[in-house]
């Protein structure tokens, strides 16, 4: 395994991996994105005490309920305001960007926050088509470029410059950024496969496809400077609470999330409500229920036996858990209850 990969101390409770932190930046009914961003900082700064190991952000954009999306902006001020935990893109967009603007910001925050960065890549546009289409992005494209850009992109953190004439990416020339690919299909599975890159796969909203791609990821790996054996990291929704009853009413600010974008109307995030039935039609919560077999909302013995029995399916080498909760304090709660429920080893703080 790369060098740059985290380990634990094995655990009696759980299989012992790394679990980190997926942040969306929720923006809920009611408040705006500079509501969030002190949220954020919070959650990630609990986080880095609890032991979680990395916490990572996402691109989207036309979302009035996700305030991530300068992606690069969100990273430097969490990693500013925190030490010691790894923090990183789940993912940048990258055919919404050209290769060497990424470089040059990565770049940046690796050398303020050495050895703290991480750069996770998608090849969707993290966006509807209009948003596509203001970000310079054809609207002919489906991503078949992905490739092509990502080994643009490596080009420019190669330690020595292909001629003299080349275009370098300062910062970023020669620093070592731990690239990981992200999907939700087989396309990046292939491809980080083939390339012997870390795979992390986005079963919290694709979880049908998870194991056909976990499959085709390590039957095509190929070991690299980065691994010298496959790297998988499996996407999981965790709402977690002191009771089961607590936690599946504080789950329906993410179904109704669901619902609102299976509808065509995403939004900011709701608070919970008592009863789904009275907002979802039967063929839409089966749709949705669909969406949720890698995800768990329970109290700490529930979490746990859900991530046992993901772990022993996928056998995957790390987790990261999201959680769309609309009371801040619950969330900060729910990965309290998480990391009791992994045995994480609490980080001693200078």
């Amino acid at each position: 395994m790369s060098k740059d990969l985290n380990n634990n101390q094995e655990s009696s409770a759980v299989r012992n991996v790394p679990i980190s932190v997926l942040d969306l930046a929720p923006v809920n009914v009611g408040t705006t994105p500079a509501e969030s961003f002190p949220k954020t900082l919070e959650l990630a700064q609990h986080a880095e005490k609890l032991g979680f190991s990395r916490y990572w952000l996402a691109e989207h954009h036309n979302m009035t309920g996700i305030a991530s999306s300068a992606t690069s902006l969100v990273i430097g001020y969490v990693a500013a305001g925190t030490k010691k935990i790894r923090v990183g893109s789940g993912g940048i967009m990258l055919p919404n960007h050209a290769p060497l603007v990424i470089a040059e910001q990565f770049g940046t925050l690796e050398s303020m926050y050495p050895g703290r960065i991480d750069l996770g890549l998608g090849r969707a546009p993290g966006s509807d088509q209009l948003a596509a289409q203001a970000l310079r992005r054809g609207l002919g494209s489906n991503g078949q470029d992905f490739p092509q850009l990502l080994k643009e992109l490596q080009g420019y953190f190669n330690s020595t410059p292909q001629s003299a004439r080349s275009v370098r990416a300062v910062p970023g020339e020669g620093l070592n950024i731990p690239i990981w690919l992200l999907g939700s299909s087989g396309f990046s599975a292939q491809l980080a496969g083939t390339l012997g890159l870390p795979f992390a796969f986005a079963s919290h909203f694709a979880p049908e496809y998870l194991l056909p791609a976990l499959e085709l990821y390590r039957s095509h790996f190929q070991p690299s400077a980065a691994l010298d054996k496959p790297h998988v990291m499996v996407g999981i929704n965790v709402i977690a609470a002191e009771t089961g009853e607590e936690a599946r009413r504080l789950v329906t600010s993410l179904q109704q999330q669901f619902l609102n974008l299976i509808r065509g109307n995403p939004g900011k995030l709701n608070p919970p409500v008592d009863n789904m039935d009275d907002l979802w039609a039967p063929h839409e919560r089966a749709a949705l229920e669909s969406k949720f077999s890698y995800s768990v909302a329970g109290n700490k013995a529930e979490v746990q036996d859900k991530l046992q029995a993901i772990l022993k399916e996928t056998q995957a080498d790390e987790l990261i858990a999201t959680a769309q909760i609309f009371d801040h304090q619950a969330r900060l709660r729910s990965y309290e209850i998480l990391a009791e429920a992994a045995n994480l080893q609490p980080v001693k703080q200078d």
